[in-house]
């Protein structure tokens, strides 16, 4: 009788076996159109994952990185959350527009103007932004400043209805987040915008702490005073609290570098949507030990999203010309945030 029931069970666990392995293989992607980005993917995961294959990766090196700005986070109202959430802390909380700096008013007034007018925004931008912002939040403690990153993304996001900001994730991106993650892939957020603001965004989709790299700003305890480091043991009662002083933007070679530093390995895949990313996306193709992809989004849908197509058509040709795979969110997605958002006019 034993020996009868251990052929049933044997039987059983191969039909398990079996069944989780062609899940992996042939998941179901909900919120995507059949295109040749997917495909290409698609094809990559097979060989990485089959042990028979010349194009397997082992489980430790499956390393992949992602942009997070328009890259699986909208750029909403129309620019970066960081953008957004710099303008409102400089020009409309209450409990901070007073004390903000004139460098700090300068660069909030330049991203309202580009915003509500469609001025262009001064060159070199993106580093006035992170000083500007190392100042703004300076002095609050680790756990205050996620805690207003999470209270202003649960504002309606300006030009949608039926979304918050913290809920403006690209539905098919998040399927690609479930699909690696099923085939042993290990991801990481590689973002120009702040570390700490990443983090407060991301959490929501299971995203771990120490899974996100982004631009950064000194840390000090809060106790520390003007002592460094080096010389200043912290207390079990101090907390770390944001400074002024900004470490590192962390765009282009900038991020290849902190991939280097933090993650210690090339990734084999690796998804963005703009120059900042190509130095990532090079890196990973020039990865010496194994195959890689790499995949741009644009940003040519103006019917669900606000969107500029013809820049975005550009763009294509010329991601195409670097080699990358493009994926088109207008001819791709099924949906974009999901099918009760839909895209409005600006408010202000």
């Amino acid at each position: 009788m034993k020996r009868y029931i251990r052929l049933l069970i044997i039987p059983a666990l191969m039909i398990t076996l079996v069944s989780c392995s062609k899940n992996k293989a042939n998941y179901n992607f909900k919120t995507w159109n059949k295109c040749d980005s997917l495909d290409t993917l698609k094809e990559f995961v097979k060989e990485a994952t089959n042990k028979k294959s010349k194009k397997y990766i082992p489980v430790e090196d499956r390393i992949v990185t992602f942009d997070m700005d328009g890259t699986f986070v909208g750029e909403l109202y129309p620019t970066y959350f960081e953008y957004n959430l710099l303008e409102y802390r400089v020009l409309d909380d209450e409990t901070y527009k007073n004390k903000a700096s004139q460098s700090e008013i300068d660069a909030a007034n330049s991203i309202r103007d580009f915003v509500r007018n469609g001025t262009k925004l001064p060159d070199h931008f993106d580093m006035i932004h992170a000083n500007a912002a190392a100042k703004a939040y300076a002095g609050m403690t680790v756990a205050e400043f996620d805690k207003y990153v999470k209270d202003y993304a649960k504002m309606p996001a300006n030009g949608f209805s039926g979304m918050t900001y913290g809920e403006s994730f690209y539905k098919p991106m998040l399927e690609i987040f479930d699909y690696l993650e099923k085939n042993d892939f290990t991801y990481y957020v590689v973002s120009g915008s702040d570390r700490f603001i990443c983090r407060a965004l991301v959490e929501s989709i299971g995203i771990e702490p120490n899974r996100v790299i982004g631009m950064d700003v000194v840390l000090e305890s809060s106790g520390q005073g003007d002592t460094e480091g080096v010389n200043y043991t912290c207390g079990v009662d101090e907390t770390l609290i944001r400074t002024d002083e900004l470490i590192i933007k962390n765009l282009k070679t900038n991020k290849v570098k902190q991939i280097a530093q933090e993650i210690g390995k090339i990734p084999v895949l690796s998804f963005g949507n703009s120059g900042g990313d190509s130095a990532m996306h090079n890196y990973c193709l020039s990865n010496p030990k194994y195959d890689t992809e790499v995949f741009m989004l644009i940003a040519d849908d103006e019917e669900r999203d606000h969107a500029n197509r013809e820049k975005a058509l550009n763009l294509k040709i010329q991601w195409e010309e670097a080699g990358y795979n493009v994926i088109s969110m207008k001819e791709d997605f099924k949906t974009i945030y999901g099918d009760n958002v839909l895209k409005t006019d600006f408010t202000f």
